[in-house]
């Protein structure tokens, strides 16, 4: 018995990779807890486990007494000078137990704690292995689906994959390779222990320092990435060889590296654009493949007013806003887009005026500038019928738009036009919660942007 029971720990221990030790512990805590079951929960017990032999001894320690009152836990004087003659009241004695005769219900108990034990030396095993792992890329097969969430095989253990970290547009078969982030190493006894993510911007980076050799030489780095998860994404990047081109590099010979990227994210865009440390040159490079025609740099509120041609305004916008959106979030400022015209009315106190006529937008003062209604007293003097038909506009909205322009204080007009210079210092600092904004200025129906 001790010889077999001696080659299943080194069995078990060079399948599972566990400690020999550990298996010891857990085969000796369960011994322990088979014996209590058996013969008492009181009993004070020692199991040994003999390295040599495979063999095991169970000891039963008791206190030596005048008079016994519990005989699981105390041993008379008499008994114990039989075992010890030099035993003294207060001694702990030890007497070895015959375990041979424990039943089933024990031998269950025992099992019961050997793999609970083992169970949650592999936890801590996998654990130590994951938890310096953060941010790298793994690869597994999709297992299984639990409530929305992937279950993926790596192997030695599963992680999880949450609903709230897969990109939308994909969908995962079981059996299935997947390559995804590892976001998180946890401490868990119900559940994976590694969260992966598919969507998080180190994602990316990842994928393009496993193609590109010079981000591993160090001489091209990723100095910002923004990411909308499987449709569109702009990564900035910066050489510190002055005669490697670092969007070159990312890019590929005919596209080769940035192409496998993008196979990899199920064909998510991705536009690579040059890092720059002055922000006005940087966002000319973010809002590509739009052209800029001014840039306002307001740097107490981090925020950018940036002028493009008329015709490049729903390019550098983008559809649904999404290219300005995020060339703020590659920059970490606010962006506000508008184009040469609307810009040239903004320099006209009157234009001004008319956007503090209540329910005005800028839409509708262009509208009105463009109908030759290019003040609030030219506004007041219109037909509500007559500027509803001119401008296609709703006749209450109309009506609200006359009446609000008749009853605009003078004064209000009277401090745009003096403090013209103060009102334009404040145009630029407020402008912008920029994509939303931009989205506003923007056609219901933009092209979509050509990938770098």
């Amino acid at each position: 018995m001790g010889l077999e029971l001696k080659r299943i720990i080194d069995q078990v221990s060079k399948e599972k990779g566990l400690d020999r030790e550990i298996l010891v512990s857990a085969l000796e805590e369960a011994i322990k807890s088979a014996v209590k079951k058996r013969y008492g929960a009181r009993l004070e017990l020692e199991v040994h486990y003999d390295e040599a032999t495979g063999d095991l001894e169970v000891f039963q320690f008791r206190t030596v007494v005048e008079e016994v009152e519990d005989d699981q836990t105390e041993i008379s004087m008499e008994e114990a000078r039989e075992l010890d003659p030099d035993s003294e009241l207060g001694d702990s004695i030890g007497t070895a137990m015959d375990i041979s005769s424990l039943g089933r219900i024990a031998a269950q108990s025992a099992r019961q704690v050997i793999i609970q034990r083992m169970k949650s030396a592999e936890r801590d095993l996998i654990y130590e292995e994951y938890k310096g792992r953060e941010g790298e890329i793994v690869n597994g097969i999709i297992q299984r689906y639990e409530r929305g969430n992937v279950i993926v095989n790596l192997g030695r253990t599963e992680a999880i994959l949450p609903h709230s970290e897969q990109i939308s547009s994909e969908s995962y078969r079981r059996g299935d390779r997947l390559k995804a982030y590892i976001l998180e190493v946890r401490k868990s006894t119900t559940e994976p222990q590694i969260v992966l993510s598919r969507t998080h911007p180190n994602f990316l980076v990842k994928l393009f320092e496993l193609e590109v050799p010079e981000m591993a030489d160090g001489i091209v780095r990723i100095m910002g990435v923004a990411r909308d998860p499987g449709s569109r994404a702009k990564i900035a990047v910066a050489s510190s060889d002055s005669d490697v081109d670092p969007v070159g590099a990312c890019v590929g010979m005919r596209g080769s590296r940035v192409q496998a990227v993008v196979q990899e994210l199920r064909g998510e865009k991705i536009d690579i654009v040059p890092w720059n440390l002055d922000p006005a040159k940087y966002v000319y490079n973010a809002l590509s493949p739009a052209e800029c025609s001014r840039v306002i740099v307001d740097d107490a509120n981090q925020a950018l007013e940036v002028i493009v041609p008329d015709d490049q305004l729903s390019l550098a916008i983008g559809r649904q806003g999404q290219n300005v959106r995020l060339a703020a979030r590659l920059l970490g400022w606010r962006i506000d887009v508008k184009s040469e015209t609307r810009y040239i009315h903004l320099q006209d106190p009157d234009y001004r005026a008319l956007l503090r006529i209540p329910g005005m937008t800028e839409n509708l003062a262009d509208k009105l500038y463009d109908n030759d209604f290019t003040s609030p007293a030219r506004l007041a003097e219109a037909d509500p019928e007559e500027l509803a038909a001119a401008l296609e506009l709703e006749p209450e909205l109309a009506a609200e738009l006359v009446e609000g322009a008749r009853n605009l204080p003078p004064e209000s007009e009277t401090d745009e036009e003096t403090g013209g210079e103060e009102g334009e210092e404040d145009e630029a600092a407020g402008a912008g919660a920029a994509a939303q904004a931009a989205e506003e200025a923007a056609p219901a129906e933009a092209p979509e942007e050509e990938t770098a």
